[in-house]
């Protein structure tokens, strides 16, 4: 059985994100659940800052904005009501191809659900739906023999600021057959019909990947915080960030 290290670090956005491309350079096989502190929106690699996020909502409410190093739409990563996880290692850990496995490493999320009594769906090509509307996503990238995938489980995210900080495009809510975000998107406290806390959500995460093999909790290696420290640098700047 493949072994695991469990990772609990988590700071802003420029940290979280220099943290998870450091575990891509390293491949050490590892499972990260953490928060945003503050809250932050990330958007992807490839995406336009201006047209993914309200620069404007985010400045008065103190969210940090930060391009990730992996492809996908923009996220809302409320500090208060979303667990972020990402996995790290090599690509023979995971299936080849790249669809397979965005599924099997979201069966943990999906697991993570159903311990809350709740059943959820993976929709291609990375969603985890709950009662019709999106409760997750996830992004991968690969690189030098190694994998990246995080993402997201929004246990009791705030709705009302996820709505004025993102731009959804028209388009993608007219073809998911939704008029707003709000009818897109929902939360475990929403469906369960109570407050889930971050423990709660964390516990469920961390039972649930299991199923990856055998985890033990662990730190960072010397030469990865390193990795940390210069890219922490990357994610702090304009450059970075707004370069489209």
């Amino acid at each position: 059985m493949v072994k695991w290290r469990f990772l609990r670090l988590e700071g802003d956005a420029a940290f979280n994100m220099a943290v998870d491309e450091a575990l891509l350079i390293s491949g050490i096989p590892t499972l990260r659940l953490y928060r945003f502190r503050p809250s932050a929106v990330t958007i992807g690699y490839f995406q336009k800052v201006g047209d993914s996020v309200n620069l404007d909502e985010t400045s008065r409410l103190g969210v940090d904005v930060i391009r990730r190093v992996t492809g996908g739409g923009s996220v809302y990563h409320d500090e208060n009501g979303e667990i972020t996880y990402s996995v790290t290692g090599p690509l023979d850990l995971f299936p080849r191809n790249i669809q397979d496995s965005i599924r099997y490493i979201c069966e943990g999320v999906l697991r993570a659900i159903e311990v809350f009594g709740l059943k959820a769906d993976f929709q291609p090509v990375n969603d985890i739906i709950l009662a019709g509307k999106k409760i997750s996503g996830s992004a991968q990238t690969r690189e030098g023999g190694n994998l990246l995938q995080h993402g997201t489980l929004m246990y009791d995210t705030d709705l009302e600021t996820l709505a004025k900080v993102l731009k959804a495009p028209k388009e993608k809510l007219v073809d998911k057959g939704v008029s707003s975000i709000y009818e897109r998107v929902t939360t475990l406290s929403i469906e369960l019909g109570r407050r889930v806390s971050f423990d709660e959500a964390l516990n469920s995460m961390i039972e649930s990947f299991s199923f990856l093999g055998d985890i033990e909790e662990g730190e960072l290696t010397e030469e990865e915080w390193k990795h940390v420290e210069h890219l922490e640098e990357k994610y702090r700047s304009r450059r970075w960030n707004f370069r489209r």
